[in-house]
């Protein structure tokens, strides 16, 4: 009896979707690409240097109320400097700390790979156990309560702050701000919640698609 030889379509046709990395998902390439041009386009906002370390415009406050209203100015004008520095001064102290650094990224990467950006279609399995969507969340919820609130990473990543925060309020309050001019594009009551916000808000808007998709 002759045999019919079968098709490279007919092999596959019965293999299922083919799984991809989750690093090729076109949905996470979507969030770095719209997450590195948010970050360029604040970044490009920033002042000179110059202007942040010039000792001519040092100056000691006259009381709380003149230091507050320095450190609301100086902040309005030299945000995405200050943000700078307290993103130096973060990753300088998880860098001293090489075992934190490395957590933060694999729970980063966990959040990433084995929730936002994996595909809907392939369900997680680990030790032959499946987790469904829920399940896969609430573990990464709890790990991520665990190690930011109850081990010494929580109080690395605490003390790093604080430390810029520091900074930054020791530098506004002695920079006196009248040389400094506004953009009109850059309200004076833009402050860093503000800034925040926006980063958080363009962050969002990138996930959104693979955000969606698990709901």
């Amino acid at each position: 009896m002759a045999t019919i030889p079968m098709t490279n379509s007919q092999s596959t046709a019965g293999s299922g979707p083919q799984s991809q990395p989750p690093i090729t998902n076109p949905a996470f390439r979507t969030f770095l690409s719209r997450l590195t041009s948010s970050i360029r386009q604040r970044f490009s906002q920033r002042r000179p240097w110059y202007e942040l370390i010039d000792r001519t415009a040092m100056a000691r406050p006259d009381n709380l109320t003149d230091a507050y209203s320095r450190i609301r100015r100086n902040f309005s004008y030299f945000k995405v400097n200050y943000i700078t520095l307290l993103a130096l001064v973060l990753a300088f102290s998880l860098l001293s700390h090489p075992f934190s650094l490395l957590v933060l990224l694999g729970l980063l990467a966990a959040w990433l790979f084995l929730y936002l950006f994996r595909p809907s279609d392939q369900p997680l399995v680990i030790f032959g156990r499946t987790f469904s969507d829920r399940e896969t969340l609430g573990i990464l919820v709890v790990l991520t309560v665990f190690i930011v609130f109850l081990t010494s990473i929580g109080s690395l990543l605490i003390s790093a702050i604080l430390i810029g925060v520091a900074i930054v309020c020791i530098h506004g309050a002695f920079r006196v701000p009248e040389d400094l001019f506004l953009d009109d594009q850059d309200p004076a009551n833009s402050g860093f919640l503000s800034f925040l916000g926006n980063a958080a808000s363009s962050a969002s808007i990138a996930a959104a698609p693979a955000v969606a998709s698990r709901v």
